[in-house]
């Protein structure tokens, strides 16, 4: 990637770095009003689908903040309709799937996803995109647990209870569910990595929900498969969930070149865990809403906890919320471009 910034590369390899490279989850969204503009004209799905105005909502923030990394701007059921799953996503309720999968029916009903069919305008998005950047591009999928439980439950849940009874009353079914998931994201990852994405994010943002016996059991085996049929394409993947302190040693032996750690997870202690494995994260979204003498003082808390190990990606410990002032999210860049100087 000559002349390009290469930091984030760098430290997904475990290699030093002048400083941190940051970039944020959700770094592209409601609390731009760049962004709300856009939205007036188009819906979400729309945007996704059409590659100029995708390729120009996913570099707003490069432009805007400055930070390392591009991230493609797309949703985690993005790839679902490719699949003949009809799903809606719903202003302040998100994803709703209109036939949720309870049975066999259902789950042999899934078809295979195949990347340039179900979802060309991703892969067109991602060549746009590359022409354009200087830092480098990070696609995205959603992992099969957390997949699974969108389908399973018709949409967001807070109990996980549909998806649980299922997996436990239904297992060799559930992982017939978790095998076809696999595969389906192992495609579309692999898919925007040869368009061109330099790095991999695999979000399993609602595996918190699950015991360490659980994940073992049910997810596990088949985030192996989807890191191993991933590893060919020589492209950084990051590891990330919600409430997965308990799961990080087998969510790191399941695979990933870097863990992400959300703000609930002691950053010393993730990294006396997961050893020379890079680390993400973890300022807490809320801290950006503080005076900018709390979010310097957070942000430096976060720095001298990792006490200079290479193998650092700072990023917050799940994604921007609305209504986040944009002048603090590019305060946090300037206070990591500090400290290179």
């Amino acid at each position: 990637m000559g002349g390009v910034n290469d930091l984030i590369l760098k430290a997904a390899r475990g290699e030093a770095t002048p400083r941190p490279p940051v970039w944020f989850m959700r770094q592209a969204g409601r609390y731009q009003k760049e962004y709300q503009e856009i939205r007036r004209r188009y819906t979400l799905p729309e945007i996704v689908e059409n590659p100029e105005v995708c390729t120009q909502v996913t570099l707003l923030p490069v432009r805007q903040l400055g930070v390392d990394a591009a991230i493609l701007f797309a949703d985690i059921t993005t790839p679902l309709p490719g699949m003949g799953v009809e799903v809606s996503l719903v202003e302040g309720k998100g994803p709703v799937i209109h036939t949720p999968i309870r049975d066999q029916k259902g789950v042999e009903a899934l078809r295979p996803l195949v990347p340039e069919e179900g979802v060309p305008y991703v892969m067109e998005s991602i060549r746009l995109l590359k022409a354009e950047l200087q830092v480098p591009l990070i696609g995205f999928a959603g992992a099969p647990f957390t997949l699974a439980s969108y389908l399973v439950e018709g949409g967001p849940s807070r109990h996980f209870l549909e998806v649980k009874a299922f997996m436990y009353r239904e297992e060799a079914l559930w992982h017939r569910l978790m095998d076809k998931l696999t595969q389906a994201m192992a495609a579309y990852l692999r898919a925007q990595a040869e368009a061109g994405a330099d790095l991999l994010q695999v979000f399993d943002s609602w595996v918190g929900a699950l015991s360490p016996a659980d994940y073992r059991r049910y997810v596990k085996p088949h985030m192996e498969r989807l890191f191993q049929a991933l590893k060919p394409l020589g492209v950084p993947v990051i590891h990330f969930g919600v409430g997965t302190m308990g799961l990080l040693q087998e969510m790191r032996q399941a695979g990933g070149d870097v863990l992400g750690l959300d703000h609930h997870t002691p950053l010393p202690w993730a990294r006396e865990v997961l050893g020379p494995t890079p680390v993400q994260g973890n300022l807490d979204p809320a801290v950006l809403f503080a005076p900018k003498e709390v979010i310097r003082r957070e942000v430096r808390r976060i720095l001298d906890e990792n006490a200079g190990r290479p193998g650092h990606i700072f990023n917050l410990g799940h994604g921007i919320l609305p209504k986040t002032p944009v002048e603090h999210v590019r305060y946090v860049v300037e206070l990591l471009q500090e400290e290179a100087a």
